[in-house]
Formats: C-alpha cells, structure tokens, sequence
C-alpha cells in the first residue's frame, strides 16, 4: 500500500505539474471522488452546457453503474450532444471503471483510480481516459483532484495524449447543502467558479445527490462559460 500511495503522489504532482492541454469539446466535467460504497448502485444524469465565441455546445449523459466488489465499480454511458446544425442526437458510448486504492480515513488522504473508453457513435474514433483521484478533508472542508491522461485515436482525428486536470474545494455545511469553488486548466483553457452540491437519504444505502456548477473561463475569449449540472440516484 504504501508503495501504491507514493506512485499516486507522484504522478498527481506531475499531472497538476504538466498540464497544458485539454481534450475537445466541453472541458468542464464531473470531478470524481475516490470513495465507492460496498454494493453500490446508481443512475445518473449529467447535462453540460458551454457557451463561447463559437457557440453554444451541449451534451448530456445518461449512466448506469454498479460495484462488482468492494472497492471496483463498472459504470456505463450513453451520451447524446447537439450539432452544428442545432440538432440533438447520440453522439458517443462511454464504459467507466474506478476503483478506491485506500480505504477511507487509511492514509493521510483518500486515493482512487479511473479508467474510461469511449467510441464515437457513427465514428472510428476512440479516447482512453485514465488517472487518479485525490481527496483531503479538513475539518469541515473538502479538497478533491482529478489528475488525468487522455489518449485519442482514429480515422478522423490525429492521434494525441492530452492532459486533464480538475479540482474542487467544498464547504460541508449540511449534506443536503454544500458550497464549492471550482477549478480547470489546460491548454488555451482555464476555468473557475462556484458549485453547489448536496444529498437526501432515505432508507439504507439509497441516496440521491446532486451537483450543480458555473464556470467562467480566463483564456482570454470574450465568452466562455460552462454550466453544468448532474443528479445521481444511488440504491
């Protein structure tokens, strides 16, 4: 564990050290915590929504997920985004696996992995997506970072490693009500802004959360923002 714990701190730092660059379309995305619950299940729901000089872009996502042991869990997408000519359709599949490298409270902080395909819908275009998950809390505060490798591939596009790096810090004021700050970079993008987030629980494992997000970018366009917005119903 301990030499899982100092490969993860290092290639955190690097991530956060060389991040120039950011995969096409929406920047702006969900930002993972590391932790999974034993028999966990969920449905989810994610819409994005970015407006900049060239127009206005959105996608939503529609998942499934579910843990096949008590620190894996497999989760799937389909995604749906709205053209140049203003109309909505499929656009991609996505199949996600995460999984928690430290239980919770283990180490001096939480720490997780991510592995994501994705394949275009009418293309032969592929990205792999991996990374690790960090998450410190401090009393009632909580600082989370998504530290990401981005491989695309296929007939339409040129083949490129990119970088992702997101990161939130939030304020756990009750469960139902959780301030945020924001933040993203890469190349020819840098955003930051609020979020808020909370959950309901209901009986046993059921709960349902939800994630809302506006983020303003500083790289220089005279419009850039994202607002994003997700519900998640775990059972």
């Amino acid at each position: 564990m301990k030499i899982i714990y100092h490969a993860a701190a290092i290639f955190l730092l690097m991530g956060i050290v060389v991040s120039k660059s950011w995969a096409d379309g929406i920047p702006v995305d969900k930002v993972y915590h590391p932790n999974i619950l034993a028999n966990e299940r969920k449905l989810e729901w994610r819409l994005v929504s970015r407006q900049n000089d060239d127009g206005n872009l959105l996608a939503q996502r529609i998942a499934y997920g579910q843990a096949i042991s008590d620190n894996l869990i497999i989760e799937g997408y389909i995604v749906g985004e709205r053209d140049e000519l203003g109309d909505f359709g499929l656009q991609a599949y996505e199949l996600e696996a995460r999984w928690m490298l430290s239980e919770q409270g283990e180490l001096w902080a939480d720490w997780g992995a991510l592995l994501e395909i994705e394949k275009q819908h009418t293309k032969n275009t592929f990205e792999l997506t991996t990374g690790l998950l960090f998450e410190k809390e401090y009393t009632h505060t909580s600082l989370t970072i998504n530290a990401l490798l981005v491989y695309e591939w296929g007939n339409s596009i040129k083949n490129e490693m990119e970088t992702e790096v997101r990161l939130k810090y939030r304020y756990r004021y009750t469960p139902a009500f959780q301030p945020a700050i924001e933040i993203y970079t890469g190349e020819d993008f840098v955003g930051i802004g609020p979020a808020f987030m909370g959950l309901h629980r209901y009986q046993g494992q059921k709960q349902l959360n939800w994630e809302m997000a506006f983020i303003a970018g500083l790289n220089g366009d005279a419009k850039d923002h994202t607002l994003r917005f997700a519900i998640e119903y775990e059972f």
